[in-house]
C-alpha cells in the first residue's frame, strides 16, 4: 500500500495502479526506456494493472518481467471496460493513468489520475478528467515513487 498525506485533502491510500499500455507504457508496442525499472519498484507497494486492447499484439511479451495483473479487452466499448476494472478494485485504493479517450471513464472515477501527453498524444476528454497532466510517463511513475512531488501538486 502507498499512503500519502495531502495538505488540506488529507490520506490517499492505494493498492491498485492500473495503467493503460499503448501510449501510456509503449510507444508502437514496445516499453517505454526507463517504465519496467520504475514498475518493478512500484510493485513492491502496490500492485501493478495493466488494461490494453493490445493494438500491437506485444504486450505480453513486453510485460512478462513485470509482476503485474494483464486485462486484454476488446477492441470495442473500451471505455466502459476500462471503468468496470477499476470499479472491481475499488475506485477509492485505485491510482489510474492513461493518455486516450478510452481512458476518460476510468481517469474520471480513480482517486487519483493522471493523464500522460507524450508520443501518441492525448485526448483532451483525458486530459480534462484526469487529476494531473504529466508529459510522460517516467514523471507520473517518478511522482508515486517520490511523493513530496506529488503532495507539492495536490495539496490545497
Amino acid at each position: 500500500m502507498l499512503q500519502i498525506t495531502v495538505p488540506g485533502s488529507g490520506d490517499l491510500k492505494f493498492k491498485d495502479l492500473v495503467l493503460d499500455f499503448n501510449g501510456t507504457l509503449a510507444c508502437d508496442g514496445e516499453l517505454i526506456p526507463g517504465v519496467r525499472e520504475r514498475l518493478l519498484l512500484l510493485a513492491e507497494s502496490l500492485k501493478i494493472h495493466i488494461i490494453t486492447a493490445d493494438t500491437f499484439g506485444s504486450v505480453e511479451q513486453e510485460v512478462a518481467a513485470i509482476p503485474c495483473e494483464l486485462a486484454v479487452i476488446s477492441t470495442t466499448s473500451q471505455d466502459d471496460e476500462k471503468l468496470d476494472y477499476i470499479k472491481s478494485l475499488g475506485v477509492k485504493n485505485v491510482v489510474a493513468v492513461g493518455n486516450g479517450r478510452n481512458d476518460r471513464l476510468m481517469l474520471k472515477a480513480a482517486q487519483l489520475s493522471m493523464a500522460i501527453a507524450q508520443t501518441e498524444g492525448a485526448s483532451m476528454t483525458a486530459v480534462l478528467a484526469a487529476d494531473i497532466l504529466v508529459p510522460d510517463i517516467l514523471v507520473a511513475l517518478d511522482l508515486l515513487l517520490k511523493p513530496q512531488r506529488l503532495i507539492a501538486t495536490l495539496r490545497i
